[in-house]
């Protein structure tokens, strides 16, 4: 069976040097839903610009990410971006224009759909991230969690069948991020959910990956990767909350 998304051996430098992924793979099966945790300056949001083909800056190497068993490389930019939606961690770097309708609507309009189509796509994607009615509002003056919504509606909006998520509930009150535990809940795609929110991961993640200094140190079911203590301890990480009652030691 083909992967959602398959990683195989990938390696990234940053042009000043830094080297970001040391030979990192990984698999995603269709459906599931997985955590990717590990501390700052583990390689998390690096890996997750690979997805969708934002990096490399060029595309000169075979590519080391499949997704849906084609590799991403120059060829299959358009249809990689189509099918992989990726949220970023902060809101403001993917709200750009003076009304949501016009942000969920930009990328429906990339894909050529016509007008009619992108009226009911903006439609439906505002519906399924809670914020119907919400069309003529200026982002600029939503709460955290709305424009966290509105984002989510725009990557929606262009019907990707894999979710790639970048610390989504950072920044979220407690309300903001319980509401959007239950959307990303109710989307029934493959998702990939980088975060520091390990509660997050125990309630919504099947599976966990975890990344420490640009490769994968540990990957398996959730509650088994996290009870480990003295695994997550070396990684600079803490066994959540969710967990504390199920193992007390």
């Amino acid at each position: 069976m083909t992967a959602a998304i398959e990683v195989r051996d990938l390696h990234f430098r940053y042009a000043e040097g830094t080297r970001a992924l040391g030979g990192v793979s990984f698999a995603i099966a269709e459906g599931e839903c997985v955590g990717l945790i590990g501390p700052n300056g583990a390689g998390k949001s690096t890996l997750l610009l690979h997805l969708n083909g934002l990096l490399p800056e060029s595309w000169d190497g075979p590519g080391a990410v499949l997704v849906g068993g084609e590799p991403v490389d120059a060829r299959s930019l358009f249809e990689v971006r189509r099918r992989v939606g990726l949220l970023f961690q902060d809101a403001n770097d993917q709200l750009f224009c003076p009304t949501v309708l016009e942000d969920v609507a930009f990328g429906p309009r990339q894909l050529g759909l016509s007008e009619p189509e992108v009226r009911e796509r903006v439609t439906a994607a505002l519906a399924q991230a809670g914020i119907s009615g919400f069309e003529g509002r200026a982002p600029h003056h939503l709460s955290a969690g709305e424009k966290r919504r509105v984002c989510l509606a725009g990557v929606l909006a262009c019907g990707p069948s894999i979710l790639v998520l970048d610390e989504p509930t950072s920044s979220l009150d407690p309300r903001g991020r319980r509401e959007l535990k239950e959307l990303l809940r109710r989307i029934p795609i493959t998702k990939l959910i980088a975060t520091h929110d390990l509660d997050l991961v125990v309630e919504l993640c099947s599976r966990v990956v975890v990344l420490d200094g640009g490769v994968v140190v540990a990957e398996g079911p959730t509650v088994e990767v996290l009870s480990d203590e003295a695994l997550m301890l070396r990684h600079s990480l803490e066994r959540p909350h969710a967990l504390r009652h199920l193992h007390p030691h």
